[in-house]
């Protein structure tokens, strides 16, 4: 199979240029950069995925391994996560007591 050369070149831009207008290129162009700036993001995501879970599986224990005690680092990590959820929890009781209460109620 031959490589393209430069009259089969100009025969593709000249048909695109029929079928699209020169109006509608930039846009078309510039969805398809989107597109495809989409689709590279989300492969990078699916290959951070892949190595976060490999991680996850190195450092999983397995059946009758023993782990080594936490550091403090993952300790003050932990307490973190569980004064976030304590805080998200009492934010959602909140917002479901404002929901309870009726117009009358907010307007004082």
């Amino acid at each position: 199979m031959a490589g393209l050369g430069p009259m089969e070149i100009g025969l593709i831009i000249l048909a695109i240029l029929l079928l699209f207008g020169y109006k509608k290129l930039p846009d078309a162009s510039r969805s398809l950069g989107r597109s495809l700036r989409i689709f590279k993001g989300e492969m990078k995501g699916m290959k951070d995925d892949d190595v976060r879970t490999k991680d996850a599986a190195k450092t999983s224990p397995v059946r009758g391994e023993v782990l080594p005690p936490a550091t403090a680092a993952d300790r003050e990590r932990e307490a973190l996560e569980a004064e976030a959820r304590a805080a998200e929890a009492r934010a959602a009781e909140l917002r479901a007591r404002a929901t309870q209460a009726g117009p009358a109620d907010r307007t004082r």
